[in-house]
């Protein structure tokens, strides 16, 4: 891919220094110095903004799972079939996809911090909203705009930290951002269950309210004002193209996984995404700024977190949807006790947090991504052993164990992504690895639904039974599993100043 005709002489020559690795440049003004050896723990004040942005993650996280277990209620009170309910999530998902894409340019413009605080005001009066729907038409009003605040919210926050940060820092900041990815998946089904049954369904959005107010007054008062960078012009077409490819892509996909559009119109809304994305590499390899900057996938830290990265969600984006339907149809349990069960996995995220860096700095990024990586897999493609006979003790290890090994795997590649980017183009790529992230989170659940669905259709079934369960865990290993092979190609110093790895000390 040719280089961008009018990059600045820095932004090329903080490029070019990345592949010659005996260059050394002071770092700009108000960007941390990389500091010599591992760490531990964070400063005070990088601590503070990694927990504010981390709890704003996690209820953007907990949010995008927490409303399926209440869509039987809401259809009862609006007066329409379930089914129709699923529009609640996908516009959710479609909003936060197609304005994701902006996110870096927007930070950019405005500041990280104002754009972040912003974001969490705009997800917590949708929320509000949301929570006084009367009609489905209010409702869906209300998700968009909640879409629209978390696709600011996610991106934004991490470039917040990011600018907050040493490389020394970066893996202990990482690993504050991994657990609202982990936790929320797992915990909002249960979240979702108990607040639908002992309350109403309300509360699945007003639980968000005082978390946002709490996060805008540690915002206001915790976080200092940064500059704002960005002079260029906004790329108007480059946001039609990527909106509508992510839309698109997202839409299908995410329909084929819920049922809520016909085959037909789901396979047409992901083919015009791929006619979308196709003209927006034509695009973004003529247009002077793009909005997703795609020469940064020439750095290959940050191209081997992108693909090896995207292939690792592909699969754990599939285990949400997978195992709480294990449970409930191949076990026979109930919503509430398969989500408690799946819950386990999540306190992986919990235990990986002082593991993680003297992991990295005794073995490195190269090692610990590819050897971590094919373990994981391999746990998960082991969740196709599980059967009812099983003690509920021996589930709960494979779960948690395997919850252990996908943090570590996320931490590893959120840090080693941005180990070798130039500050001035952090935004760029947060902006890029953001979108690709719930991309390939999204197709994990299309990868399971359509496993569950061929296996079924070849085994004359029209519903899932235990076994097509167990195919299906299967080939997500089987995704996640090049991952492992692909981190063999980072080089062997790869992020050793974050870790403080040094292979001849040893």
């Amino acid at each position: 891919m040719d280089a961008l005709p009018s990059q600045s002489m820095t932004q090329c020559a903080e490029r070019d220094s990345l592949f010659g690795r005996s260059a050394k440049r002071a770092p700009p003004d108000g960007v941390p110095a990389p500091d010599k050896g591992a760490r531990r723990g964070l400063p005070a004040e990088m601590r503070v903004t990694a927990l504010i942005v981390a709890t704003a993650l996690f209820m953007q996280n907990l949010d995008s799972t927490v409303v399926s277990t209440a869509l039987p209620a809401m259809a009862k009170a609006f007066d329409v079939a379930p089914v129709t309910m699923n529009i609640v999530i996908t516009s959710y998902l479609v909003s936060l996809a197609a304005f994701i894409p902006a996110s870096g340019w927007v930070a950019d413009r405005y500041g990280a911090r104002q754009v972040f605080r912003a974001a969490i005001i705009v997800f917590t009066l949708a929320s509000v909203l949301c929570g006084i729907s009367t009609s489905l038409g209010m409702l869906i009003g209300a998700r968009i705009l909640q879409g629209l605040g978390g696709a600011m919210m996610v991106p934004v926050g991490r470039l917040l930290l990011l600018r907050r940060v040493g490389k020394a820092d970066l893996i202990a900041a990482m690993s504050w951002l991994t657990m609202p990815a982990l936790l929320g998946p797992v915990i909002g089904p249960p979240v979702g269950g108990f607040l639908v049954t002992t309350l109403s369904w309300h509360w699945i959005f007003d639980i968000n309210i005082p978390i946002g107010i709490v996060g805008v007054a540690a915002i206001t008062m915790l976080i200092k004002r940064d500059d704002k960078t960005e002079k260029t012009h906004f790329d108007i077409l480059g946001q039609i193209l990527a909106g509508t490819a992510m839309a698109g892509i997202i839409m299908g996909c995410s329909s084929f996984g819920r049922g809520a559009l016909p085959p037909v119109a789901a396979v047409a809304l992901i083919a015009i995404g791929a006619m979308a994305a196709l003209g927006y590499v034509v695009h973004g390899r003529r247009y002077p700024h793009p909005l997703l900057d795609l020469t940064l996938l020439r750095i290959p830290t940050f191209a081997t977190s992108v693909i090896a990265g995207s292939l690792f969600r592909v699969g754990v984006g599939a285990l949400p949807f997978l195992l709480p339907l294990m449970l409930q149809l191949g076990f026979g349990l109930s919503p509430f006790r398969s989500g408690m069960i799946t819950f386990v996995s999540a306190a992986g995220a919990l235990v990986m947090k002082p593991i993680v860096k003297p992991l990295l700095h005794r073995f490195g990024f190269r090692t610990v991504l590819s050897l971590n990586g094919g373990i994981a897999a391999v746990v998960v493609g082991l969740s196709a052993a599980f059967r009812p006979s099983w003690p509920i003790a021996l589930i709960y290890v494979v779960l948690l164990v395997g919850g252990i090994f996908r943090s570590v795997q996320f931490t590893a590649y959120n840090t080693i992504a941005y180990a070798d980017i130039p500050p001035l183009r952090m935004s760029q790529a947060t902006s890029l690895y953001s979108t690709l992230q719930q991309l390939s989170l999204t197709l994990g659940v299309t990868l399971g639904a359509a496993v569950l669905a061929v296996s079924g259709l070849l085994g004359g079934r029209t519903h899932p039974a235990l076994g097509d369960f167990s195919i299906a865990f299967v080939a997500v290993g089987l995704v996640m599993l090049p991952a492992a092979f692909l981190a063999l190609r980072l080089p062997d110093e790869a992020g050793d100043e974050m870790s403080g790895h040094h292979p001849s000390a040893r």
